[in-house]
């Protein structure tokens, strides 16, 4: 049973510490990466890096902890992971010519001027992970981001550049580990934040689907979603997909990734995080089904669900 923006516990009695997070569906289990947010509360809203968590599962319900897969680096400040930086919106790739899981990152620094997207990978989806370090994809600064491996192998990462003020498409190389191309331009917005982030997207019957969050910090906005026949575009722009109760704010949520759930057809969960910049650590994780009829695409509040809501949408 999935109960939005309540505290979510790993099976060993402890909330899950995965935000801003994706999940990786291999071989019968599911691998939900995050941001390790475990610090105290007071500590503010820029807080020592912690690491990448991982979680599995093999039923959305029971999650067991694997542990910091990629941790901060303690002694040297100069390193893109050194605990005084940023890391956010970890998500990862398998890639089959390598056999390498590749994970891709927001890297930062406190003045959020550095705007890196960083690479990582491990033989094992729970690591270690062993960090290549980052690029400013096509030169342009790189913050909220996530990535995307379509039906024929090949990847993509979406980020937001121009501070904010454009969202970006550009291919990965074979391997994942390096872009292709020159970034194309997906969602431009006019002037400095006021664009897109959070980007989260996913592929049904041909048809892509781009849902992603107004820029106001770590207060809650209207998510707006687009579509394309490609994931480098062109997009064009439905508006707020959300239903229900605060939907003019996402449900005082944020998106971070659309979880395609395996075997069941047309299943696909919304995945946000409800931040808490008092106390980051205990942000909660709000996933909803989505409903989708052609181009159209509707989340609906639901005060707890499971699986079995999308068979009644059916």
């Amino acid at each position: 049973m999935f109960r939005p923006g309540e505290i979510w516990y790993d099976t060993e009695g402890n909330s899950i510490q995965a935000h801003g997070g994706g999940v990786l569906y291999q071989r019968g289990t599911y691998y939900w990466f995050g941001e390790n947010r475990a610090i105290p509360a007071g500590a503010g809203e820029r807080v020592n890096v912690v690491g990448v968590s991982c979680y599995s599962s093999s039923d959305f319900v029971h999650w067991q902890n694997e542990g910091l897969v990629l941790p901060a680096v303690q002694d040297d400040p100069s390193h893109d992971l050194h605990i005084s930086k940023v890391v956010e919106r970890p998500k990862v790739l398998y890639n089959a010519g390598s056999g390498l899981y590749v994970m891709w990152m927001h890297i930062d620094d406190s003045s959020y001027e550095y705007a890196h997207a960083g690479v990582a990978v491990s033989v094992s989806p729970t690591g270690p992970y062993t960090y290549l370090g980052s690029v400013r994809p096509g030169g342009i600064d790189s913050r909220d981001m996530t990535v995307f491996q379509d039906d024929d192998g090949s990847a993509y990462l979406i980020f937001s550049g121009d501070w904010n003020s454009i969202l970006y498409v550009v291919r990965l190389s074979d391997d994942y580990l390096t872009i292709v191309g020159e970034p194309v331009k997906a969602i431009p917005s006019p002037g400095r934040n006021q664009g897109r982030e959070a980007p989260a997207i996913f592929k049904r019957e041909g048809r892509y689907f781009l849902i992603t969050s107004g820029c106001t910090g770590w207060q809650p906005n209207a998510a707006e979603y687009a579509v394309a026949a490609s994931p480098l575009g062109p997009w064009t722009t439905k508006g707020n997909p959300c239903l229900g109760p605060n939907a003019d704010e996402t449900f005082f949520a944020q998106s971070t990734f659309v979880l395609p759930v395996r075997d069941r057809d047309d299943a696909y969960i919304f995945m946000a995080d409800r931040w808490r910049p008092e106390h980051l650590a205990d942000s909660r994780y709000v996933w909803l089904p989505i409903q989708l009829s052609g181009d159209e695409l509707r989340i609906l509040w639901h005060e707890n669900w499971d699986l079995d809501v999308f068979s009644q949408q059916a």
